[in-house]
């Protein structure tokens, strides 16, 4: 399956992409941003796509996420290329039923098998659990 992206140059260091239906991606790395620089970018990719998967195994297991945020950062090479050499991703969520067992089983889950962003990134990525009340 191919997925395709075109990406215009709208000046500066400042891009919008279109995927085949339309939708657009700004990816900004100018001075004046009002985007998302590649990196970042990359960075969000990996988190939405583990938080797509975590949410559809915890709702699969019925214990449906009430509240699930991800935070994620990256220590980037001080050499060129700057890429991500290490990941850090952590999942902070709760609900009615929710076990930090089932959570840190579903977000391991997504990282070794689902989560193609993460599979596709040259990194080390490490994974973090926090399970919070909900009302």
């Amino acid at each position: 399956m191919k997925k395709r992206l075109t990406v215009h140059h709208l000046g500066d260091q400042r891009y919008v992409g279109f995927n085949e239906t339309g939708q657009q991606l700004l990816i900004d790395n100018s001075d004046v941003k009002v985007g998302v620089s590649p990196m970042e970018a990359l960075l969000g990719a990996v988190a939405t796509c583990t938080a797509y998967d975590i949410v559809e195994i915890m709702k699969k297991r019925k214990t449906p996420l009430s509240t699930y945020r991800i935070e994620i950062e990256g220590d980037r090479a001080e050499e060129h290329p700057k890429r991500y050499t290490h990941i850090i991703v952590r999942h902070i969520a709760g609900g009615a039923g929710v076990t930090r067992d089932a959570l840190e089983k579903a977000a391991h889950l997504s990282h070794e098998k689902y989560c193609s962003a993460a599979a596709s990134v040259n990194a080390e990525i490490t994974l973090q659990v926090e399970l919070v009340e909900t009302a």
